[in-house]
């Protein structure tokens, strides 16, 4: 298998913002998902309500979309997007949270480190709120579904 060049480096091996100018504006989405394992009872109070904190689905949520629109801030050589669309999901499953994320935006790169950075950010907002009751949880399987463009 031939490996393609990386395109944050140099030729000298230096870090290197690619330079989009000359790449035409595509429509562009992109998908993310993510999981943290949660004790029983964990998933017990967050279904409920019950944490001090709050609303620990609807919070996470809204961490993982400001967090996706600052991962330029977060990601050195990203570059800014002009973010059309981006929705988080929290879901309670059996064995703690799956989060998902789905991303659009009209630019000539894509918008897949946006959508994982949101996963990310709702999984650790999930962890940061339950952290006090749960000492064993697991954040597990980041990864990108799928990206397009047109």
């Amino acid at each position: 298998m031939t490996l393609k060049k990386l395109t944050h480096v140099t030729e000298s091996g230096k870090a290197n913002m690619v330079d989009v100018t000359e790449k035409p504006d595509q429509v562009r989405t992109a998908r993310a998902t993510g999981h943290i394992r949660l004790s029983a009872a964990t998933l017990e109070l967050i279904r409920e309500n019950g944490l001090k904190k709050g609303d620990v689905l609807t919070v996470a949520e809204i961490a993982g979309i400001q967090g996706g629109k600052r991962t330029c801030d977060l990601i050195p050589l990203c570059h800014p997007l002009a973010i059309t669309k981006l929705e988080v999901r929290a879901t309670p499953d059996e064995t703690g949270v799956t989060l998902t994320s789905l991303a659009h935006c009209t630019g000539p790169t894509g918008i897949e480190m946006e959508a994982l950075t949101a996963v990310s950010v709702a999984l650790l907002t999930i962890y940061d709120m339950c952290k006090a009751v749960d000492k064993g949880m697991v954040i597990e399987e980041i990864r990108l579904l799928e990206k397009t463009k047109m």
